[in-house]
């Protein structure tokens, strides 16, 4: 087996979602199975609605045969601690059939991430960050010594070539401030913030491997081109910046943030010192000499992650 880029020991991860809305939950979970040496102890769903989105990991999982992963439907829209009500893209255009929803109670979605704490699997919230503020809350410690890598966090300015977006826009954290600052506060995470993922890109030129590829690569591709047609980031944002494609589809930041949590090599981390405070409704990390430990993302090779990620989704 070739490893060029890739990390080739086992690795055990947790995955903390909340697919459906775009495309990149589900560019980050068809490139974590298809990652050398990868193992997904559980997948767990965040911002849900009454077991929708875990319906959605259910069907993509159940696609390439993985029945073997257990899905756990987690913190709900219900529990009213979301800065908006998430949308949904049009089910019929992105999904090949209906897909049922699977409701279940919370708490069995924090038992999920609790035996995989355990279990010395890395957990990586690809979603708001609410599961694990209530896995802090109702076992109080269990965070500071669980490897957690979390896609967030808005530490340094993007830089010239991307788009100049403020720390408002970084929604994982934004959309659930409360339980950002909690998890923040509570671990020693790994973050790969916004400033980074923003340089990273789902292009047109990737649909023809992704249709030619297995069953959800040729999902994705689906997805791909619906979301293309809907959001036309190649118009707005690719070809108004220096530093993105010309076919941009979407921004690739959770499959970046799985490659991190599985130790691909093409980013630079810096150990920094973060202090969190929470201004206008907005959450703020800067650097402080009192601040706590944080390993930032700071550079990422694209073209290297883009080569890995389609190897990844097409193996």
């Amino acid at each position: 087996m070739s490893c060029a880029g890739v990390r080739c020991s086992p690795m055990l991860l947790h995955i903390d979602t909340d697919i459906g809305g775009d495309t990149d939950d589900l560019c980050a979970l068809a490139m974590v199975l298809g990652w050398p040496d990868a193992e997904v102890a559980a997948v767990t769903t965040a911002a849900d609605e009454a077991g929708r989105r875990a319906a959605y990991a259910r069907y993509a999982l159940d696609l390439v045969g993985r029945s073997d992963i257990p899905v756990f439907a987690g913190a709900d829209v219900a529990l009213g601690v979301y800065r908006e009500r998430p949308t949904y893209p049009d089910e019929a255009r992105y999904w090949p059939q209906p897909v049922v929803p699977r409701p279940a109670p919370h708490e069995l979605a924090l038992d999920a991430l609790a035996r995989s704490i355990e279990a010395g699997a890395t957990v990586v919230a690809i979603g708001p960050f609410t599961n694990l503020a209530l896995l802090e809350r109702r076992a109080p410690g269990i965070l500071r010594s669980a490897n957690l890598v979390l896609m967030g966090g808005s530490v340094f300015p993007i830089r010239k070539g991307y788009p100049a977006w403020g720390n408002e826009w970084d929604y994982n954290i934004q959309v659930d401030v409360e339980s950002a600052k909690a998890v923040l506060e509570a671990s020693r995470p790994t973050l790969v913030p916004l400033t980074v993922t923003v340089e990273t890109a789902l292009r047109g030129a990737d649909l023809p491997a992704l249709r030619s590829g297995g069953p959800l690569a040729r999902l994705l591709a689906r997805q791909a081109e619906a979301f293309a047609a809907d959001e036309r980031m190649a118009e707005r944002l690719g070809r108004t910046h220096a530093g993105l494609p010309d076919d941009l589809v979407n921004f690739q930041h959770d499959a970046l943030a799985c490659a991190v949590a599985l130790g691909w090599d093409g980013v630079e981390v810096r150990e920094v010192r973060l202090r969190y405070s929470v201004e206008g409704g907005f959450l703020h990390e800067r650097e402080a000499a009192d601040g706590l430990p944080v390993r930032l993302v700071t550079a990422v090779d694209t073209a290297a992650f883009a080569d890995a990620w389609l190897r990844a989704v097409t193996r």
